[in-house]
């Protein structure tokens, strides 16, 4: 799909006036997402109850985030957050009757605050290396009393992907569970929990997935399921709602009733993303990223990418004053996302190879008068 902004744009409003260059962040709104949140509006409005068409939504929800990934329906939970698919992971383990877990220091900040509240674990953080994660590093610091590796597909700050079947061939031959935080690449790069041979993955949907907060996706293996017990479950985490025996496969995660308007928005947003194809989002931004990164240098610019780091998803730029440098952006209708001294310039299937030039030509601009 050589020509997919032009396919796709009239869907997104926003794209009318603003250059939304912050996927990273938060994605701007297709109206067919709009039109599903209004619809959640409409139902109670109208109608007075929408309890079945909600669970409906829900259920379709859950089936096109499985395929978005490669999983069965039933291995995918309806969450909160990914925060709060990890709490719940992390009270689930005791089975297992080790107590080490391992994370990264490109983990977002929410994974070592779930793992310091679990003072009977004792945690490994795996340092990066010249803003690179080696495989040497994960061979070095897993070891055979590892219950959970945690890891990012991608680093949240620049953009690096890591090759997440490497790390799960590591993980298993270790007897290390593996759980990654696919928030930063579900919905612009190809997942297959199968084929990388992945024990749990997460992904919330206001990112790279089009939605709004209020509901995240926790895959949990199939083979794996009955073997985990999570403290953090509730009535959508059981078989009949109203006994206490756990629901079968990923379900067993589930706590409370869903925030249903951010389920319709879900399932709106992820049939339009499975119907475009993944893989042909991810060679479009692919290809616009990297143009922008020859453009960038060409303006002076220096970028935050790691030395052999792979990222075609993201152009993270240096700039020590990076949030006052977005705000100057934003006035011009440039919306970017900075992350402490980086602006983070991370595009979708429907931006162009031009809008990446413009927000670069702005930046430029500010920096060099400042």
């Amino acid at each position: 799909m050589e020509h997919l902004p032009e396919q796709y744009r009239q869907l997104f409003p926003t794209l009318q006036t603003h250059t939304m260059l912050a996927s990273c962040s938060q994605s701007a709104l297709a109206e067919p997402v709009s039109r599903a949140i209004q619809d959640y509006y409409d139902s109670l409005l109208y109608k007075g109850t929408n309890w079945k068409e909600a669970i409906e939504k829900t259920e379709f929800a859950r089936n096109e985030f499985a395929k978005l990934i490669g999983a069965e329906p039933d291995e995918v939970a309806i969450v909160p957050s990914v925060s709060d698919a990890l709490v719940s992971v992390a009270s689930s383990l005791t089975a297992f009757g080790k107590k080490h877990v391992v994370y990264t220091d490109m983990d977002f900040p929410a994974v070592p605050h779930v793992w310091q509240a679990h003072s009977d674990y004792t945690v490994s953080v795996i340092p990066s290396i010249d803003g690179v994660l080696p495989l040497e590093q994960y061979e070095t610091h897993i070891s055979d009393e590892t219950v959970l590796t945690c890891v990012p597909h991608v680093h949240y700050r620049d953009g690096y992907v890591q090759d997440i079947k490497a790390i799960a061939e590591i993980s298993q031959r270790k007897g290390s569970l593996l759980f990654v935080d696919a928030y930063q690449s579900a919905g612009h790069i190809p997942i297959d929990v199968k084929e990388w041979g992945v024990d749990m993955l997460a992904a919330g949907t206001r990112k790279y997935l089009l939605g709004i907060p209020g509901v995240a996706f926790l895959y949990v293996r199939k083979e794996l399921a009955d073997a985990l017990k999570p403290k953090a479950s509730a009535w959508f985490g059981r078989e009949s709602g109203f006994d206490g025996a756990y629901a079968k496969v990923a379900r067993r995660f589930q706590t409370g009733t869903p925030a249903f308007i951010s389920v319709y928005a879900a399932a709106a947003a992820l049939s339009l993303l499975n119907h475009i194809g993944v893989s042909h989002i991810r060679d479009h931004v692919k290809t616009i990223c990297a143009d922008a990164v020859q453009y960038a240098a060409e303006k002076g610019l220096q970028l935050a990418a790691a030395q052999g780091g792979i990222q075609p998803g993201m152009v993270a730029i240096r700039d020590e004053r990076a949030s006052e440098t977005a705000g100057l952006l934003k006035k011009k209708k440039v919306i970017c996302a900075p992350r402490e001294n980086v602006i983070r310039l991370a595009p979708h299937f429907y931006n162009t190879k031009e809008e990446m030039r413009h927000a670069i030509d702005e930046i430029a601009a500010k920096t060099i008068h400042k």
